[in-house]
């Protein structure tokens, strides 16, 4: 009988968070070898396997045992962890153990590592969102690992503004652990830095904090307890924590008409994290808003069957701004970190001090050492970046120098111009005032569009204004349709002759005017190798006519076509659109590059 090794995470604890492949791997075994804590968390799923449990820091004597067991006697030996058993786990000590006995996958006993839920996971998934950005796991064991090692890792992972999850942050012995790892963390981060406590993720007697970096000694922990501290943009929302998943913070215009509010421009495409405000709240234009008072709970203790979460009070002082009016789009709140506190005095301080004074009373001169710089905790405030399309006209296309200086002044040195296909530049500019800049932009003629899954006009310049019969329906249209939210980017394509030479036929609608009528083409395909003008689907539209027909095709497609679905592939599956019917476009022949690519 040929033997193999299982190592298997499978966990949190719950038998709805035990993978399929962890099921069948201790159903195939022989033997079963764990922290008996662990064995007792699956012991339901076991039928006449064998049982080898250990104590606590037995770990190195279950690895060597499994080795043993598997190549000497060819037993299918399971090694089980909670969790992953690659994060603080098994698995590494059982290639270590492989390792010193000369093994190698080509002539050595199989191994297969299955994977499992590990605690950053399963209690993020508890607490909230607190792990969308960049994070690391710290154990702060030092059974294993020297102290002096940990608390640098503690030190780099709060200098770098890292998520961070603690595993076994205390123990009966190892109490001194956690409070240092609080003390490190404290010369980085505001004591209001939201803290989420974990305890025994999804068993019996789960338990939930969410609470601050300041207060989280005041709570239970234990080697059954995960503790997450967020980074310097984490914030606490009616009890759950969120890290947002960017630093930078995009929003642009959603209705041209409309003022700006990053709170409603926020691209959702770009943050999909961002929180939703009230949309009743009654907000003045370019002004600062506090939402502490949003939905966080107050102090608080409910039982929820055998599970109790606990809630400590929320964090306070300014934690969202934004600029708003009364319209009636999604209201999207950006949240800034808590405010930095002031650095208290440390043990050492205090005892230099007594120091210093029991000196003076000898008459001793104590000679000042030179202290490190204080490393006060952040005070990070995201940056909000405004962003929008702009242009001289639907038909101009002609920028004077003054708004080119106008535009680069509002960029300054940290904005950004991007010049577009699209008779548009996209203009970036960090910024928490937008009103200034559309105010400046529009009183020098120049028209600002949001950017996105919205519709956008482009029109050809009708030969430089010379063949203007079909302008008034281009501005026309750009005033009914420009800006409007899609379920993704529509451009209308407007060409004023039958030159089209503005390609409004690769559009995803075209329209040209031609002998005093309109001719319409739906569904071009805009990218990729079989790409295709758009199928020409009536001529000699009258001019009363045009606008009204493009308004209900654009809105079909607003209402009907699946979220991030492009128009041509729209117009295909749903085969019509008002009367006018899709057909096959005519397919080119494609032969494969001489070079192979």
């Amino acid at each position: 009988m040929s033997g193999k090794l299982f190592v298997i995470g499978f966990g949190p604890g719950s038998f709805e968070h035990i993978t399929k492949r962890a099921r069948e791997a201790i159903q195939e075994s022989d033997v079963i070898i764990g922290y008996s804590t662990y064995v007792d968390l699956i012991r339901e799923l076991l039928t006449d396997q064998e049982v080898v449990s250990t104590g606590m820091t037995e770990e190195v004597t279950r690895a060597r045992e499994a080795v043993r067991q598997a190549e000497e006697e060819g037993k299918k030996v399971a090694v089980i962890s909670s969790g992953d058993a690659g994060v603080y786990g098994m698995a590494g000590l059982v290639y270590e153990v492989l390792v010193e006995k000369g093994w190698t996958e080509a002539t050595g006993v199989p191994i297969e590592i299955v994977p499992g839920i590990s605690a950053i996971n399963s209690c993020g998934a508890i607490l909230g969102a607190p792990i969308m950005h960049d994070a690391c796991t710290i154990s702060l064991s030092d059974h294993l690992t020297p102290w002096e090692l940990i608390a640098r890792r503690i030190d780099a992972a709060g200098m770098a503004d890292f998520v961070i999850a603690l595993y076994n942050p205390r123990s009966g012995r190892r109490t001194r652990q956690i409070v240092e790892a609080q003390r490190i963390l404290l010369q980085y981060r505001s004591p209001d830095t939201p803290v989420g406590i974990v305890k025994s993720a999804f068993r019996e007697r789960e338990h939930v904090v969410v609470t601050t970096l300041a207060q989280m000694l005041e709570h239970d922990i234990g080697m059954l307890t995960t503790v997450i501290i967020g980074n310097t943009s984490t914030f606490v929302y009616d009890g759950k924590m969120i890290t947002p998943r960017g630093y930078q913070r995009k929003y642009t215009l959603s209705a041209d008409e409309q003022p700006l509010k990053p709170h409603q421009r926020l691209r959702v495409e770009n943050e999909p994290w961002s929180l939703e405000a009230a949309e009743e709240a009654e907000m003045r234009p370019g002004a600062a808003v506090s939402i502490a008072s949003a939905p966080s709970a107050p102090s608080a203790h409910e039982e929820k069957g055998s599970e109790s979460v606990t809630l400590t009070p929320p964090l306070e002082g300014p934690v969202a701004s934004s600029l708003a009016d009364t319209s009636t789009t999604t209201a999207t709140a950006v949240l800034e970190a808590p405010p930095a506190a002031e650095p208290k005095a440390t043990p050492l301080d205090w005892a230099m001090q007594a120091l210093n004074i029991a000196n003076e009373a000898k008459g001793i001169v104590t000679p000042q050492s030179a202290s490190p710089a204080a490393r006060t905790a952040s005070s990070f405030v995201p940056e909000m970046i405004f962003e929008c399309a702009v242009s001289p006209g639907v038909a101009n296309k002609k920028i004077t120098p003054q708004q080119m200086m106008a535009l680069a002044e509002v960029a300054g040195e940290k904005g950004e111009m991007e010049y577009t296909p699209h008779h548009q530049m996209i203009l970036r500019v960090p910024t928490a005032n937008p009103d200034g800049i559309t105010t400046k932009l529009r009183q020098l003629g120049l028209i600002l569009c949001p950017i996105g899954d919205v519709v956008s006009v482009k029109a050809c310049d009708f030969c430089d204004g010379e063949k203007k019969d079909g302008i008034p329906f281009a501005e026309e249209l750009h005033q009914k349709l420009g800006g409007k939210e899609m379920p993704k980017e529509l451009k209308i394509g407007f060409n004023g002759c039958g030159m089209a030479c503005y390609g409004a036929v690769k559009e995803d609608i075209g329209i040209v005017f031609r002998k005093g009528k309109f001719d319409l083409f739906l569904g071009a395909k805009t990218v990729g190798r079989n790409a295709h003008a758009g199928i020409p689907v009536a001529e000699g539209i009258p001019k009363e006519e045009i606008v009204s027909v493009v308004e209900r095709i654009v809105m079909r497609f607003k209402q009907e076509a699946f979220p991030n679905e492009r128009f041509h592939k729209f117009f295909q599956r749903v085969g019509e659109l008002e009367g006018y019917a899709w057909r096959e476009p005519a397919k080119a022949e494609i032969e494969n590059a001489a070079c192979g690519d």
